[in-house]
C-alpha cells in the first residue's frame, strides 16, 4: 500500500510516498529556514504564501522521485493539527482537492503523532509497551503508548518546550534562527561550567525550561558571559540532563520496553548521546532527517491510521490546537 503524505504544520513544505508503512520510496522537503532567518523565527503570514508557492511542485517532485503514478497512490495523508493556522489551511485545502478529484482516501493525522510515527521508518521496529519522548519547538511531551492509538500523556511541560527554549537561548546569545542547531554547533566548542538552575519538578514527570532560560539571560544581561560557547555548553546539558532524567524515570515507573525519541530536538546530538549511553532501556531514534518536519512521518502515520479502519471526508478542517490525548 502506497501512501502519499503531506506536512505544512509550519515552515516545511513537504511531500513523501511510503510504502506498508514502513519503507520510504521518496521524502521530499522545501525548507523555509533561509527566509525566516532574516527575521529571527518563524513569520506565519509568510510561511503560509510560501506554502502556497512550493505544494504543488514538492508533490510533483515526491511523485517522481518514487516513480509513482496517481493509479498506484492508495491513500493521501495530511497534517491537520496541531499547527500554524495558515500553513496548516495550505496542506489541507490542496490535499482535499487532489482525493476528490482523484478518487483516492483522505486521512488527517495528528502533527505530533506523526512524530512519534517516525520511528516506524527506520530499521528497527518499535516495541510496545513504549514511551516516547515528543520533544520540539511547541511541544515537549512524555508519552505512555500500549499499542496503536493507544496514548497516555504522563508528563508535558509546564512552560517553554525545549526547542522553544533552544531558540530564546540562542536569541539570547545571538547565535541565530534556528536556535537548536545553533546552540548544538556552538557548544560542541565550550564546557558546560556555568551553574545553571535545573528545575526537576519533582515529584511529577512534568517539565520546566524557562527558568534556565531566564537566569541564561541574567547573566547575559549582567556581563557574566564570558565565553558564549560555554554559555551554550552549559544551556544545553541543563536541558538534556533534565530530559534524559525524567524520561528514563518514567519509562522505568511505566514499564516501557523501549524509548522513542521524536520531534525536531531529538536531532540534538548531545541527547542522542546521553541516551545511549545513560539508559538501561533500549531506545530509538530516528535519523536527524526524520525528527525535524517532514512527510514520510506523517505518510507512516496515515497507513496505521487506514489499518485500523481511520478515514476522513472532505469536509476535514485544520485543527492548530490539535491534541493527541
Amino acid at each position: 500500500m502506497k501512501i502519499l503524505g503531506i506536512e505544512s504544520s509550519c515552515d516545511e513544505t513537504a511531500a513523501a510516498i511510503v510504502e506498508n508503512g514502513t519503507r520510504i520510496l521518496s521524502n521530499e522537503i522545501a525548507s523555509q529556514v533561509d527566509i525566516h532567518a532574516r527575521y529571527g523565527g518563524i513569520v506565519p503570514e509568510v510561511a503560509s504564501r510560501q506554502h502556497l508557492l512550493a505544494i504543488i511542485p514538492i508533490i510533483e517532485k515526491a511523485m517522481d522521485k518514487a516513480s509513482t503514478g496517481w493509479h498506484e497512490i492508495n491513500a493521501i495523508a495530511v497534517t491537520h493539527g496541531p499547527g500554524l493556522a495558515g500553513s496548516l489551511l495550505v496542506g489541507v485545502s490542496v490535499v482535499k482537492s487532489i482525493a476528490y478529484a482523484k478518487k483516492i482516501p483522505l486521512v488527517g493525522v495528528n502533527h505530533l503523532e506523526g512524530h512519534i510515527y517516525a520511528n516506524w521508518l527506520t530499521e528497527t521496529h518499535p516495541v510496545f509497551p513504549l514511551l516516547c519522548l515528543i520533544v520540539s519547538g511547541g511541544h515537549t511531551d512524555l508519552i505512555h503508548m500500549r499499542r496503536h492509538g493507544d496514548y497516555t500523556l504522563l508528563g508535558h511541560t509546564m512552560d517553554d518546550a525545549a526547542g522553544e527554549a533552544f531558540d530564546k537561548a540562542a536569541r539570547i546569545l545571538e547565535l541565530g534562527y534556528p536556535g537548536g542547531p545553533a546552540i548544538d554547533k556552538a557548544a560542541q566548542h565550550g564546557q558546560p561550567c556555568l551553574a545553571l538552575p535545573y528545575s526537576w519538578m519533582s515529584g511529577t514527570h512534568n517539565f520546566s525550561f524557562s527558568g534556565i532560560k531566564t537566569a541564561l539571560y541574567r547573566m547575559v544581561e549582567k556581563g557574566k558571559i564570558d565565553n558564549i560557547n560555554d554559555a551554550a555548553a552549559s544551556f544545553q546539558q541543563a536541558v538534556v540532563s533534565i530530559l534524559v532524567s525524567k524520561t528514563i524515570a518514567a519509562a522505568s515507573e511505566c514499564g516501557a520496553k523501549q524509548i522513542l525519541l521524536s520531534g525536531g530536538v531529538a536531532a540534538n546530538s548531545l541527547l542522542r548521546r546521553r541516551f545511549r549511553q545513560e539508559s538501561p532501556i533500549p531506545i530509538l531514534v530516528p535519523p536527524p532527517i526524520l525528527c525535524t518536519d517532514n512527510a514520510a512521518m506523517i505518510a507512516a502515520c496515515g497507513y496505521f491510521r487506514l489499518q485500523a479502519g481511520d478515514k476522513s471526508t472532505l469536509d476535514l478542517d485544520v485543527i492548530p490546537s490539535l491534541q493527541l490525548v
